[in-house]
């Protein structure tokens, strides 16, 4: 009797501490609307009120930890958190060594910007972009010279100082500052919509088949229930594209 009761115990104190564990989302930080870090410190932007929607509806206890874009696979891979929420374009390449959920967002463009809209993008030309990226990887696929930086906002720097002559990115991110730019900024005529890549999604170590499945049925729900459109729309403006 004795035996079974301590049995019990540790039978208890192990599902309590499966309950309680705590998964650590992990995002950039640095891609606004995506991901930004507010006035007071702390992770926000589409991705964060996503993210912790999702952990909500998966019954899961989520916390957020910031990682540089260049490592932010590799500390995934490592364990040092169990997602990764930071404008990721799911594709081939990176499938090779993380798992993702479904899409959170529909295919969203990318787009050149520039000083002039006559820019030759494609031609004996400088263009940034953010390594590791599917822009970054379209660029070296161009007869354009692809100039590497490792934050989004170092890529419109380059333009700006001279560096490159164009900077390519997902729409989304540039729309702002090329608006912004009162004029100083444009589009690239005939580059600025861009289809690249199955859409964003999570990524997650290849053994957490369990974890993906708890975020991939909380992602149909929200598609289903219409409250990831607006969310979408929240934070990308009316004519974000949508799930339908």
């Amino acid at each position: 009797m004795k035996k079974l009761t301590i049995a019990a115990a540790i039978l208890a104190l192990t599902a309590g501490m499966g309950a309680a564990q705590t998964i650590r989302m992990g995002t950039e930080g640095a891609y606004p609307p995506y991901n930004l870090i507010n006035d007071a410190g702390e992770v926000d932007g589409f991705e964060r009120e996503l993210g912790d929607e999702l952990c909500k509806r998966a019954e899961l206890e989520c916390t957020w930890v910031k990682n540089d874009w260049d490592s932010i696979i590799p500390n995934l891979v490592s364990s040092n958190y169990d997602t990764i929420m930071a404008g990721m374009n799911i594709n081939d390449e990176r499938k090779k060594v993380i798992q993702f959920t479904q899409a959170y967002t529909p295919g969203l463009p990318s787009a050149y910007a520039a000083l002039a809209a006559d820019t030759d993008v494609e031609g004996d030309v400088v263009v940034a972009a953010q390594t590791n990226t599917i822009q970054a990887s379209h660029v070296a696929e161009t007869g354009a010279t692809l100039l590497e930086f490792a934050t989004p906002d170092e890529t419109v720097a380059a333009v700006r100082n001279g560096e490159a002559e164009a900077v390519f990115a997902d729409k989304d991110f540039l729309a702002p500052i090329v608006e912004e730019s009162n004029g100083e900024l444009v589009w690239v005529d005939g580059f600025d919509t861009i289809q690249l890549g199955e859409g964003i999604g999570m990524g997650l170590r290849q053994s957490d088949t369990e974890l993906k499945e708890k975020f991939d049925a909380a992602i149909t729900s929200m598609k289903e229930d219409g409250s990831l459109n607006e969310l979408l729309k929240k934070w990308f403006g009316e004519d974000a594209m949508q799930f339908e």
